[in-house]
């Protein structure tokens, strides 16, 4: 080798210690020395298997990247296992033509333009967040990071393996409002601490139907963070958490996939209701307990209380709800108007002269009312018009384009898993305790409660009713049905509480 592969090397050292970090690098990276430099091929070392299979499955691409931005003509790194005593003869060897190392090919890499520069997102499908309206947005929002803050966010968060994060998905372009102040504040609060400070609530678990801003807060969690450089702060959707795992005991370096998650100072893992497979549900338990007993923070988000998770459990299912549990309602009239004059403000960031009248956006805010993704497709189909046609935007445009998003506003059908959710939820229990034997006090009126409601707010059949009870006969279903009648005759208290639900089902 010359001077100048040495000094290559040096170079390369350096870009990757930039993009990674001084910690990453110096886990990973910081034993790994050049070997030769021939023709295409660099060949590098490393003292362990379990060093190189972590390095191959997670930093090939980067690592040839770097070398490609010193000598244009490396088109393969190739990455062995030394040993003191062995290098002699794996020299010999490669003289001979033997194989002496592994090739390290490059990984298959997606690239996506986010905020006009390049992410490199390794191979992941992006993950679309919810910006009060989910995947498509009118544009970037007004609140979104400049180049240098989101490329060093970015690249923090790639470096281990993180699910992409759409850089418009930030705390700015986050419209609060009463059914998600709660939330909000919480999350910022949690982002803006710093790495040694005192967590006022861990971990912090949020939930709600789709579409109300979840993945929102997570992603604006993990902006921050990043941006601020301090803390290590990785999000990974569930989906993410299980391949990722799956992954590890294929290529046999569990043991590093359990080390990146636990070197981290903030988790975020998105969806936790589609975490799937007995072993992933252990190790995202062993994970979870592990943090927080290091005094690392945990942020959870998913469609339902803990109680309500079914796959996890008990142990995960307790941990989880002794954090702050905080639930993001739906969106008022008055909160949809501000969602829908932010995302007309973001929009006018590339298209100056797109104008929606008043009255428009207050019968959209009026009609479209199931949650943010049904505004955002609403506003994009008055932008697409005015940018493809020319017209203006009238109300008579914006009734016939948006019709199909608008609800009736009949009573909406009532699901029977609908009414043990939230039965559960009131009545501090789970869903399971409802479906199981158990016949303690506090599970078996809950229980009646909803099998009263399931006969009364649904047009299903006693049979049917019990059948969705863990297999009950019909004349279990009857007689709940006939005492919780007769009970709701003489205590004022069961009968309010029994409207509260009934209301809480028909919002």
């Amino acid at each position: 080798m010359t001077n100048d592969h040495h000094e290559h090397w040096t170079r390369v050292k350096g870009r990757l210690r930039a993009e990674v970090g001084e910690d990453i690098f110096s886990s990973w990276f910081g034993r790994m020395e050049l070997e030769s430099v021939e023709n295409e091929t660099v060949r590098l070392s490393v003292p362990t298997r379990f060093l190189k299979s972590w390095i191959q499955s997670h930093y090939a691409e980067r690592v040839l990247a770097c070398w490609q931005g010193e000598e244009p003509l490396v088109r393969r790194i190739d990455l062995s296992v030394r040993s003191a005593m062995m290098r002699p003869a794996a020299a010999a060897a490669r003289v001979a033509g033997a194989p002496a190392t592994m090739r390290m090919d490059p990984v298959p890499t997606t690239f996506g333009a986010m905020n006009g520069h390049t992410v490199l997102s390794h191979g992941a499908a992006p993950h679309g967040g919810m910006s009060h309206g989910g995947n498509s947005h009118g544009g970037m929002s007004h609140g979104a990071m400049s180049y240098a803050a989101a490329s060093h966010a970015t690249s923090a968060h790639d470096a281990i393996g993180g699910s992409p994060l759409d850089p418009r998905l930030t705390f700015d372009s986050f419209v609060v409002g009463r059914s998600n102040s709660l939330a909000h504040a919480a999350a910022k609060q949690l982002a803006t601490a710093r790495r040694g400070d005192n967590m006022m609530f861990n971990p912090l678990y949020v939930h709600s139907a789709v579409g109300l801003g979840k993945t929102h807060l997570l992603q604006a969690i993990a902006w921050t963070g990043n941006a601020g450089g301090e803390r290590r702060v990785l999000y990974l959707t569930a989906e993410k958490f299980v391949f990722g795992f799956v992954s590890s005991l294929r290529t046999q370096t569990t043991l590093a996939f359990k080390e990146v998650l636990r070197a981290t100072d903030v988790l975020l893992i998105d969806d936790l209701q589609f975490l799937q497979g007995k072993s992933t549900f252990a190790e995202f338990s062993h994970t979870l307990n592990a943090m927080i007993d290091a005094g690392r923070q945990v942020v959870v988000a998913a469609d339902r209380p803990p109680l309500d998770l079914e796959n996890l459990d008990d142990r995960v299912r307790s941990r989880l709800a002794g954090g702050l549990v905080v639930e993001m309602g739906s969106f008022g009239e008055d909160l949809r108007l501000e969602i829908l004059q932010s995302r007309v403000a973001c929009a006018r960031t590339h298209y100056a002269d797109f104008d929606v009248p008043a009255p428009v956006l207050a019968f959209i805010a009026k009609s479209v009312t199931h949650n943010g993704r049904d505004l955002e497709g609403a506003l994009n189909r008055l932008l697409a018009h005015s940018k493809l046609t020319g017209q203006p935007i009238t109300m008579e445009l914006a009734e016939r384009e948006i019709r199909d998003l608008v609800r009736p506003q009949e009573p909406r059908k009532v699901k029977i898993e609908e009414i043990q959710r939230i039965v559960a939820r009131r009545y501090n229990v789970s869903r399971g305790d409802l479906l199981s034997s158990r016949r303690t006090a506090n599970v078996v009126r809950p229980r009646q409660i909803a099998m009263y409601l399931a006969k009364t707010l649904t047009l299903r059949s006693l049979p049917e009713i019990g059948r969705r009870f863990g297999g009950r006969d019909h004349t279990t279903v009857l007689h709940a049905v006939r005492k919780i009648e007769g009970l709701v005759g003489n205590d004022m208290a069961l009968a309010e509480e029994i409207e509260a639900i009934k209301r809480e089902l028909q919002e």
